[in-house]
């Protein structure tokens, strides 16, 4: 996994090299070169951190001074996707195509949280890809998908397609076909996996990459944690000729949009932010003014642009909660 020592030919300690991050656990991190070796490193300074997904430049222990590299200079990112509570950031990956956010019939999922984590991906411009996985339990599952209706049908304009991509899935007994279906949707593109515990994340990382596992156990190792699945995001390559990667996060329960104004909202909310613009007054909050187009179509009936009462009820609770005074 993590090399010892420098290779021959590799570039003499005192001059930089580019590498991508490709696991982290706290302030430690795995750096992969251009070539495939990887090293264990550190970022320079306290304020400095690299997060999976991170290009950096980085720079090797002189001779006699141990193994562990260390990340000079982090090379301006894409994006960024990550959540924000009132006491701290916690930062998920770096310089994402796709996110894919993965709920299961059961255990029931929130509705809130997975509205956040969506409107996370539309600020950052990332494109989501919402995931229902346990179609074998089928009424839980016909529950589940119902309440999805909204993502489902949700269009930037009448005639568009659906906003959302959202897939059903059956993990536990998914064949050969259905893996070949799940590569042709994040081939070419670095994709994030995003979801509470329990839902079928670690079977979908399997389904895809049978040695996931046993890379897994080396950054393990390599890192000198002894576990790995419930606390550091790892970054998979799922061709050998490393074009398509798929990232591992931990678990979350809460995700908050603290890094966000409550005037962003509407933006990233589709079915809110396409009837934004047509409000009689441009500052509208889109709460309690007369004129406001956002209202009207709530719960309309024979509406392209109805907006459901539960997205609704979440724009209204995430705006008064971003309104509030931080707690630092």
């Amino acid at each position: 996994m993590a090399k010892q020592g420098r290779r021959p030919g590799a570039q003499a300690a005192g001059s930089t090299q580019t590498g991508l991050v490709v696991a982290s656990y706290g302030r430690h991190c795995v750096v992969e070169t251009p070539d495939g070796e990887r090293r264990i490193c550190h970022p320079r300074g306290k304020k400095s951190q690299a997060v999976v997904g991170d290009h950096v430049q980085w720079l090797a222990p002189p001779p006699g001074q141990g193994d562990e590299g260390t990340i000079e200079k982090i090379v301006e990112r894409r994006n960024v996707f990550y959540r924000q509570d009132d006491i701290r950031t916690k930062t998920f990956a770096a310089n994402l195509d796709q996110l894919l956010i993965l709920i299961a019939a059961e255990p029931v999922f929130s509705e809130v949280q997975l509205a956040r984590a969506l409107i996370a991906a539309e600020a950052a411009h990332i494109k989501p890809i919402i995931a229902l996985n346990k179609m074998d339990l089928e009424e839980p599952f016909l529950r589940a998908w119902q309440r999805l209706e909204p993502y489902r049908t949700m269009r930037d304009a009448a005639d568009a397609a659906p906003h959302y991509m959202v897939l059903p899935l059956s993990l536990e007994d998914a064949d050969d076909e259905d893996r070949d279906a799940i590569i042709g949707l994040l081939q070419g593109k670095t994709t994030l996996v995003l979801g509470p515990s329990g839902v079928g994340k670690s079977t979908l990382i399997n389904l895809l990459l049978p040695d996931a596992k046993v890379a897994t156990n080396e950054i393990s190792q390599a890192l000198n944690t002894g576990k790995h699945t419930t606390t550091s995001t790892t970054l998979y390559w799922v061709d050998e000729a490393r074009t398509t990667a798929i990232i591992d996060s931990p678990g979350f329960q809460e995700f908050g949009l603290y890094h966000l104004a409550p005037t962003q909202l509407a933006a990233c909310m589709p079915d809110i932010g396409a009837l934004a613009d047509q409000c009689k007054f441009y500052n509208c909050t889109h709460l309690h003014e007369p004129g406001c187009a956002v209202m009207a179509q709530v719960e309309a009936q024979d509406s392209p642009h109805a907006i459901h009462a539960n997205r609704y009820r979440i724009y209204g609770e995430l705006f008064e909660e971003l309104s509030q005074e931080p707690r630092y």
